[in-house]
């Protein structure tokens, strides 16, 4: 991950302010769907889509497939409709796992990253790196900032209360703590 100078800075300023403009405390747990609301980004569960638009052959059993079968072949997307922002993410999966799905998706569009094509002419996914990187650090930092997770560790904290704490999975609060330096304040 090779994130550019000075970003994660700016991602840290940035999850400081939109934790203060819903005023929720550093330390306290972000709700990620109260906040893609307060941006006016639609979220929209996958599992809704198989009501909504039943009559498209085989729908129905893709997005049973996706929540039920194997929910980690999907997780989340951004859809635009002209400058709407709407995401769709899986409800199949476990909700700290949407905590962080949708927190990445949000932080795409609180950097404003511009849509683009999912796929190319060949039907392989695009993937562009540098954008998935900040959405990935910027996500993380909204759910859990730099300041509490040196905190929790301070606190002799374990994973699994940190991700109580901040509604996230186990995984996110690992690295977290591992990308803000705080585990070395865990182990001092």
């Amino acid at each position: 991950m090779a994130l550019r100078r000075g970003f994660k800075t700016e991602a840290e300023t940035i999850a400081a302010e939109i934790r203060s403009d819903l005023k929720v405390s550093l330390h306290s747990r972000l709700d990620p769907q109260l906040l893609a609301e307060h941006l006016d980004i639609q979220l929209w569960p996958l599992s809704q889509l198989n009501h909504s638009t039943s009559s498209v052959e085989g729908l129905a059993e893709a997005i049973t497939y996706l929540t039920a079968a194997d929910t980690s072949v999907f997780s989340a997307v951004t859809v635009f409709s002209g400058t709407v922002r709407t995401i769709v993410h899986n409800d199949g999966q476990s909700l700290a796992r949407q905590a962080s799905n949708i927190s990445h998706e949000v932080a795409h569009g609180l950097l404003l990253h511009p849509p683009g094509p999912v796929l190319d002419q060949r039907g392989c996914r695009l993937w562009i790196a540098d954008a998935e990187d900040e959405a990935n650090w910027l996500g993380g930092t909204l759910l859990i900032p730099g300041p509490a997770a040196r905190r929790a560790a301070r606190n002799r904290r374990s994973l699994d209360q940190i991700a109580d704490q901040f509604g996230c999975s186990t995984e996110m609060a690992r690295w977290r703590l591992n990308m803000t330096g705080a585990r070395r304040l865990q182990t001092a």
